[in-house]
């Protein structure tokens, strides 16, 4: 049985992914800064829940730990964690950019370092990260979101060309307007506005970026590396 390790699977696409991937009759390492809050995931059969600061160090190696004394090896990660501190650029902080840079560039980073040597030894291992459509096209207010998910684009590209000798493949997603927490906030209004951008002309759903997720994971997926997939009912194009 392969087992999956998550970021940020507490909420949302990640949460969503979790379960799709326990479905399916994998193992989940579910990682979160407040394992306590999630009440559904520690139900699950081959789950574990485990607290992970994705900006700290030693929070990862020990989740890692964790992890694989649990279930021996980890054969895909899932860089999902993320944060965003929207504000226009005159009235953005330091600590605003840093905080969003750290939690989504940075803390991908430091998970697939703490990883990936582990892919490379058993040579095999998808990494899959979550980027953003804005990080693609950028978007006002959110420069500091949109450097971030734009940063994990080109790391995935690098990475997918130091490892492909190793048999481990690394792709990004890039939703767009995707029913989250941090969504369902907009007035909906902002949401009407929003849909209308969108040729199918609603918002995506969790589980249809998970259902990516997995395809990429997934044994189906032998000859896709360094690609950034863009799911967003045709709002970039």
């Amino acid at each position: 049985m392969k087992t999956v390790f998550i970021t940020g699977a507490s909420s949302g696409i990640g949460k969503e992914t979790a379960k799709l991937f326990q479905k399916k009759g994998w193992n989940i390492i579910a990682t979160m800064r407040n394992p306590p809050a999630e009440k559904e995931l520690s139900k699950l059969d081959n789950v574990k829940v485990i607290q992970c600061d994705v900006t700290n160090q030693t929070s990862i190696e020990n989740a890692i730990i964790e992890g694989i004394d649990a279930f021996k090896s980890i054969d895909v990660l899932v860089n999902n964690a993320g944060v965003t501190k929207d504000t226009l650029l005159l009235r953005m902080s330091e600590n605003d950019f840093s905080q969003v840079i750290d939690v989504n560039l940075k803390g991908t980073f430091n998970v697939t370092k703490q990883i990936v040597p582990y892919m490379a030894k058993q040579r095999s291992g998808k990494i899959i990260s979550i980027s953003s459509v804005i990080g693609l096209v950028g978007n006002a207010g959110q420069a500091n979101y949109a450097a971030s998910k734009a940063g994990i684009i080109g790391f995935t590209k690098s990475i997918a060309k130091e490892f492909a000798s190793r048999n481990v493949l690394v792709n990004a997603i890039a939703p767009g307007f995707i029913k989250t927490d941090m969504t369902d906030v907009l007035s909906d209004s902002v949401k009407e506005n929003i849909n209308n951008q969108i040729p199918l002309k609603r918002q995506g759903e969790a589980i249809e970026v998970a259902k990516l997720v997995y395809f990429l994971g997934s044994n189906e997926n032998t000859y896709i590396t360094g690609q950034t997939i863009n799911i967003d009912g045709g709002m970039v194009m």
